[in-house]
């Protein structure tokens, strides 16, 4: 009976091939250019995610007699053991790979807010969610001394309205307990996250969304490294912020990597400077207390792509 291949043999598959020093999404990438992933039985949803887990189990578990050496971290970089690569060279090229990784994100030709219509329709389709989003324009505030406003503003808020979920009659004696199942949500938009931007994102995201019920920090892509995705999980447990990746070729399959810790107690100040600093904000503000009022939404909040449109839309921002 024929030995199956596994992600192990792809790992060092990869290596011999390229006698380099990669990480785990490195690894999988050059992978798939090489045809490997079609020769493991499955691949699963997270398959970079795997190749890191094979990596660190073996390096962690058997120490000098591993395949595998680490040879850098944050980002965390591999290289095959029995390779005859020195030292100094490995070096090298670890330099040149940071140097190409951080050009590559640079020269991407979509911008962050061009994400936004992806985590809007995310959000509004999501079970966790079911909120109504809407874009703050930070371009659109109160001028004021350099600094004030910094870190201030959102990328974009959410509501959770209770109307389809509930009856009249349930909706009225909660109103009658004095208990609200709103929700409200504070959005912090990324293109990527890594080592190189982990901590001013984070705490982005924990300034500005104090006012809100959950907070998060939402990107396209998360590096694949496991000590970074420990990170994460520790900046998270500690402060509370959810983190969100989105997944451009499915939306639905989007994943809250992190889940947000909930606030009962809205933060009244900081979402009344908001509210007085940002003519998008307050406007989101008047709307939502209009459509409580009324029991149903009738406001305008962005407007959630459908599934013909989206892949077009994907394909004219080149985000795909």
């Amino acid at each position: 009976m024929e030995k199956q291949y596994t992600f192990f043999d792809l790992i060092i598959d990869v290596f011999n091939e390229t006698k380099n020093p990669m990480g785990a999404d490195e690894i999988w990438e050059k992978a798939c250019e090489m045809g490997l992933d079609k020769k493991l039985g499955t691949s699963g949803k997270t398959p970079a995610a795997t190749v890191g887990a094979r990596l660190y189990v073996d390096a962690k578990e058997n120490g000098e007699k591993s395949c595998f050496r680490q040879v850098s971290k944050r980002p965390s970089r591999f290289i095959l053991r029995s390779l005859d690569v020195s030292d100094g060279a490995i070096e090298a090229e670890i330099e040149r790979k940071n140097e190409r990784e951080q050009k590559k994100y640079n020269k991407s030709l979509f911008n962050e807010r061009d994400l936004h219509p992806l985590l809007v329709k995310y959000v509004h389709e999501n079970a966790h969610f079911h909120c109504y989003a809407k874009t703050i324009y930070q371009e659109n505030s109160v001028r004021k001394v350099k600094g004030a406003n910094e870190w201030l503003h959102p990328d974009i808020v959410g509501v959770y309205f209770p109307f389809g979920d509930y009856a009249k009659e349930t909706m009225r004696l909660q109103v009658a307990l004095n208990i609200s199942t709103i929700k409200l949500f504070s959005f912090e938009m990324k293109k990527h996250l890594d080592y190189g931007n982990l901590r001013q994102s984070f705490f982005q995201a924990v300034s500005n969304s104090s006012w809100a019920n959950e907070g998060y920090l939402v990107c396209l892509k998360i590096a694949g490294d496991p000590e970074f995705k420990n990170e994460l999980q520790r900046l998270s447990n500690a402060f509370g912020i959810g983190i969100i990746t989105l997944n451009a070729n499915n939306i639905a399959d989007s994943e809250i990597v992190c889940a947000a810790r909930y606030n009962e107690t809205i933060d009244w100040d900081t979402l009344d400077r908001l509210s007085e600093d940002s003519p998008d904000f307050r406007k989101f503000i008047s709307d939502l207390t209009e459509d409580i009022a009324l029991g149903k939404v009738k406001s305008s909040y962005d407007k959630v792509i459908s599934d013909e449109k989206f892949e077009s839309y994907l394909r004219e921002k080149q985000i795909l």
